[in-house]
C-alpha cells in the first residue's frame, strides 16, 4: 500500500490522540530509519530516548529472540530465572538496594507516587490522607490520570477531572522555592533532572546538590524521574551524576529495553521500597522473563559500548557544530547536555520539522517552538556533520544569537 493509503487507514480506524509527521516507517537500523518506499532518514528523536542503543541492536535482538522462544510470561504469581539477575544487575548499576519493575514510564511514576505516600504515612508519620508531593512547573511525567494531575500544562489536564489531589507545583531549578514549599505533610519531591518535554531545560549547576541537601535535612524523599534523561542520554549514566548526587527514589524506563519492549523500574533503598507488602502493588507483565532478558541485554550494551561517555563527547561536538552552523533571527537559543539538544525558535517549530523530513531528518517539536534533537547514542561524527548541514539548510547559517554549549557554560 502507498503511504497515503496507510495514513488514511490509520486516520479512519485509529484514535486521533497524536499528530505524527506524515512519514510511514518500515525498518530501522542503528541511527537510520527507512519508510515504506525505501527512503532513508536520520532519527533525531530516538523514540523519546527509548532507542539510545540504536534501532534493532543485534545483541538486544538476539536476547529477545532467545528468550521469546523459551518463556515470555509467567505473571508474578510464579518466579522466573531472569528477574533475579536483572534485579541484581540494575541495583548494582544504580547503587540502590531494591527495584520494582513495571512496564511503561507512567506506571513507574505512579508506583513512585504510591511508595512515597505509603512511606509518608508509615515512616514519616503524616496524618491520614494529608501527604503532599512537590513537583515542578512544566513537568512531564506521563499521561495517566495521576500524572496529568501533577502537570501544570492545561492541555494535558483539560476535561480529565476530577484530578488527583496532593500535589504542589514550584518553579523548576529553584532550590529556595523547594525549601519554602516543604511542610510537615510533604512526603516527596518529584523532579526531572532535565525537563525534556518542556524543551530540554537544564537547571543551574548545583541545583540537584541543593535538592539532595534540602530533602535530606527535611526528611523528604527525593524522586528523580530519569525515564528520558537516564541511561546515557544526558552524557552520564544518570543525569543526577552531573551534580555527583543520587536521589532516594530513581525512576527509569524507555532505554531500559532499547526500544524492544516496555520495561520500567523504580529503584530505592530497602527501607523505602519495603513499605510495599504482598498485594499492595503489582503488574501482570511487570518483571516478566522476556522483559528482563531484553533489559539485561540493553544494560550490557550501554555499559560495553560506553554509550554515556559517547553521549558526552558527541553531544559536545554536536553543540559546537550547531553553534557554527545556525544563525539569524529564527534561532533564539541552542541548549543541551549530552546528545539531548533543544533548538528554540522564534516561530512555531512544526513547519520546520516537516521541512526537515524532506531533508532526511526526523525530529519533533516540543512546547511549540523547540526542535528537540536526540539521536541514538551510537551516532558518529560523520553522521552529525551530515545532520548539521541539513539543519543549517532549513534553519539558517552562522552563530545563533545565544548558544549554550552545556549546562556548565550556562
Amino acid at each position: 500500500m502507498t503511504p497515503h493509503e496507510l495514513i488514511d487507514m490509520e486516520q479512519r480506524h485509529g484514535a486521533h490522540n497524536y499528530l505524527p509527521l506524515d512519514v510511514v516507517l518500515h525498518r530501522g537500523e542503528g541511527v537510520w530509519l527507512y519508510d515504506v518506499e525505501g527512503r532513508r532518514y536520520l532519527d533525531c528523536l530516538s523514540a523519546y530516548s527509548a532507542v539510545n542503543q540504536g534501532h534493532c541492536h543485534p545483541e538486544i535482538l538476539e536476547a529477545c529472540r532467545d528468550q521469546a522462544q523459551r518463556l515470555t510470561l509467567t505473571s508474578r504469581a510464579f518466579r522466573n530465572d531472569q528477574l533475579p539477575w536483572l534485579c541484581k544487575e540494575l541495583t548494582e548499576l544504580a547503587g540502590m538496594e531494591r527495584v520494582l519493575f513495571m512496564n511503561s514510564g507512567a506506571e513507574a511514576v505512579e508506583t513512585a507516587v504510591k511508595v512515597a505516600r505509603r512511606w509518608g504515612y508509615t515512616v514519616k508519620g503524616i496524618a491520614k490522607d494529608r501527604a503532599e508531593i512537590i513537583v515542578c512547573r512544566q513537568n512531564f511525567h506521563g499521561r495517566t490520570t495521576t500524572t496529568v494531575s501533577l502537570s501544570t500544562e492545561e492541555a494535558y489536564r483539560r476535561d480529565f477531572g476530577p484530578l488527583t489531589p496532593g500535589f504542589r507545583a514550584i518553579p523548576f531549578g529553584d532550590a529556595a522555592a523547594l525549601a519554602e514549599a516543604i511542610t510537615a505533610d510533604t512526603c516527596a519531591f518529584l523532579v526531572e533532572p532535565i525537563q525534556g518535554e518542556a524543551g530540554v531545560l537544564i537547571p543551574p549547576q548545583g541545583y540537584l546538590t541543593a535538592v539532595r541537601e534540602i530533602c535530606s535535612e527535611r526528611n523528604v524523599l527525593w524522586i528523580a524521574d530519569e525515564i528520558q534523561s537516564g541511561l546515557g542520554r544526558a552524557g552520564a549514566l544518570f543525569a543526577c551524576l552531573h551534580d555527583a548526587v543520587m536521589p532516594d527514589v530513581l525512576v527509569l524506563g524507555k532505554a531500559l529495553s532499547g526500544g524492544f519492549y516496555p520495561v520500567s523500574a523504580v529503584l530505592a533503598s530497602a527501607p523505602i521500597l519495603d513499605v510495599l507488602k504482598p498485594g499492595d502493588h503489582g503488574s501482570t507483565f511487570g518483571g516478566n522473563p522476556l522483559a528482563c532478558a531484553i533489559a539485561r541485554a540493553a544494560i550490557r550494551v550501554i555499559q560495553h559500548e560506553r554509550l554515556a561517555e559517547r553521549s558526552e563527547e558527541l553531544g559536545t561536538y554536536f553543540l559546537e557544530q550547531l553553534r557554527r552552523a545556525l544563525s539569524g533571527p529564527l534561532v533564539r537559543e541552542i541548549r543541551g547536555r549530552g546528545l539531548w539538544i533543544g533548538v528554540e525558535l522564534t516561530e512555531p517549530a512544526r513547519s520546520y520539522c516537516e521541512a526537515l523530513v524532506a531533508e532526511g531528518i526526523l525530529c519533533k517539536e516540543t512546547h511549540e517552538d523547540v526542535i528537540r534533537l536526540a539521536p541514538p547514542l551510537v551516532i558518529t561524527k560523520q553522521e552529525i556533520d551530515w545532520a548539521v548541514a541539513r539543519l543549517a539548510r532549513v534553519l539558517g547559517g552562522a552563530p545563533a544569537r545565544r548558544v549554550v554549549a552545556s549546562a556548565r557554560d550556562a
